[in-house]
């Protein structure tokens, strides 16, 4: 809008005309001096266009700049907000960091349906579910159990195979930060380096029920239901012991070790201990 020359009337300055104008300011030449004042804000409270039509268009520019700071006030709070909640889940994350108490089973094992052994790969994470009574049906499940020194193990059996088939697909460490007591949007992402592929024929070769036993019933093999199980860290740390034998590339079988060890560490596990599997199928 171009208001040079425009006539305007100031309720202490009286009438005079604008002489100079940019975004935020105008310089307004009055008959014994010359002023400068805030663009737009100036009009409305002190300050008054003759031009009826320059009015109309000052008032849409007016409410326009009103708009655009409300919107900028708004998304500072947003901002604010959002910093105080970061802030308060770092507080969280560190208490919890710090009061953490090893679990004997806080290992996960995963049943991949068709489209999740696709996804669980791609995307390097799994889906903890829907609880399905309940205060909390409907919400995501937490994976409580899990903390920096948990696996999670990912399985499936094919539709029309026997439960005793199950076979390993693959495993990760969880995201280097992950708490599921903390966890919000039920899912499960894995660490940026400890991760494992199973490829086919690996996995026929690593059956599920060699090393997991329910201890009540130990020749008994059966999920039921849903998606996943807590079970032992020295179970998964044999599950990991043999991938490492399995493997035959270098690189891959560097990073196996690698991953045994640092899993190893991390649930006080002494390697050089560790018993043979034990399994259900170790019992037939």
């Amino acid at each position: 809008m171009n208001l040079i020359n425009k006539k305007v009337t100031h309720k202490h300055f009286g009438m005079g005309s604008i002489v100079k104008q940019n975004e935020s300011s105008i310089e307004i030449h009055f008959a014994s001096e010359s002023k400068k004042f805030v663009f737009p804000d100036v009009f409305g409270k002190h300050l008054v266009l003759h031009d009826k039509d320059d009015v109309q268009t000052l008032e849409k520019i007016i409410q326009k700049k009103e708009l655009e700071r409300r919107e900028e006030e708004w998304q500072k709070e947003e901002k604010l907000k959002l910093q105080r909640k970061n802030q308060e889940l770092r507080l969280i994350h560190e208490k919890h960091m710090k009061n953490f108490k090893l679990h004997p089973e806080s290992q996960l094992v995963f049943w991949c349906d068709t489209e999740e052994q696709k996804t669980a790969f791609s995307d390097w994470k799994v889906f903890s579910g829907l609880t399905k009574s309940g205060v909390n049906k409907g919400k995501p499940v937490k994976p409580i159990r899990l903390h920096l020194n948990s696996a999670v193990l990912l399985t499936a059996v094919d539709e029309n195979s026997a439960e005793k088939d199950r076979r390993i697909l693959g495993v990760y460490m969880v995201e280097e930060n992950f708490i599921g007591k903390l966890s919000e949007d039920g899912y499960i992402p894995a660490h940026s380096k400890y991760r494992i592929e199973l490829t086919e024929q690996e996995a026929e070769q690593m059956l599920f029920w060699n090393y997991y036993v329910n201890e009540k019933f130990t020749h008994k093999m059966t999920w039921n239901t849903g998606k996943h199980r807590y079970f032992n860290n020295m179970w998964m740390a044999q599950i990991l012991r043999d991938i490492i034998s399995l493997k035959t590339d270098p690189q891959e079988k560097e990073l196996a070790q690698q991953f045994f060890t640092h899993f190893c560490k991390m649930n006080e596990i002494t390697a050089q201990e560790l018993p043979q599997p034990n399994g259900a199928l170790k019992r037939i």
